[in-house]
């Protein structure tokens, strides 16, 4: 099932011993357009404080009643790295976010997380464990790469960018501007963004369409554009997004 990212937003976050916020944001990989971490408002629980959640950290899926269920404590989710969510994660951040909580990388494989196609099979359940046993095997093997390896991805670009940013983005087309993103679709088990919703009023007043990464060709950062492969009346033609309809 997809879910827009606004209605996500209305999600509430529990640890394996209690609620620890909302969600805010989304952190997405615009290489492989697929959500990397959740930023969670912790405010409720850690005033004025927001945390990175990796969708590895979630346990089973589709959510239940608007809630996802974590597989980790509150005590680790309050001494997990402080990460500035206000700026681009950096890779560095990411290895001593991941190495905090056992996890291994999900770059580097032929799956968009890892080897695999979804984030819980980088947990416990792919080897028949609990993710907190796993975790456990994994704390002191998991870092497989040299010490150089290591340098070089720190130093890496990880193409981490905040959904929340992109949102109003002007949309061009090959033959002209034409809108803007209004927000994105989310696939619910593998966390990969399959659809942008655009709003077409710049040339078709009050429509939404919905348009594949897939022909995205650029998002230009300094410039708040996105590019596409797609002329306007392709981006007229392409399906229509509706907000009271589940996908």
């Amino acid at each position: 099932m997809l879910h827009s990212i606004e209605e996500l937003k209305t999600y509430s976050i529990a640890a394996t011993d209690g609620a620890i916020g909302t969600i805010k944001d989304f952190y997405f990989d615009d290489e492989a357009w697929t959500i990397r971490y959740l930023v969670v408002d912790t405010s409720i629980w850690l005033p004025t404080r927001e945390v990175l959640v990796s969708p590895m950290s979630i346990e089973g899926s589709p959510p239940i009643a608007h809630a996802f269920a974590l597989a980790i404590s509150k005590e680790q989710v309050r001494n997990s790295p402080n990460i500035d969510t206000r700026k681009p994660v950096s890779r560095q951040h990411e290895i001593s976010y991941l190495g905090y909580y056992g996890y291994p990388y999900y770059w580097g494989g032929s799956g968009v997380w890892g080897q695999f196609a979804y984030p819980g099979m980088l947990g416990g359940s792919a080897y028949g464990m609990s993710n907190s046993e796993y975790r456990r095997v994994r704390a002191s093997a998991e870092r497989t790469a040299t010490e150089a390896e290591e340098r070089r991805l720190r130093d890496e670009d990880p193409h981490l960018r905040s959904c929340n940013a992109i949102v109003r983005y002007h949309v061009h087309a090959t033959d002209g501007d034409i809108g803007h993103v209004d927000g994105f679709l989310i696939d619910e088990d593998t966390w990969a963004i399959r659809s942008l919703i655009v709003n077409t009023s710049n040339w078709w007043l009050g429509h939404q369409v919905l348009i594949s990464p897939n022909l995205i060709g650029e998002v230009s950062w300094p410039y708040e554009k996105v590019t596409t492969s797609l002329s306007r009346q392709a981006i007229k033609d392409a399906p229509t997004y509706d907000s009271t309809s589940t996908v």
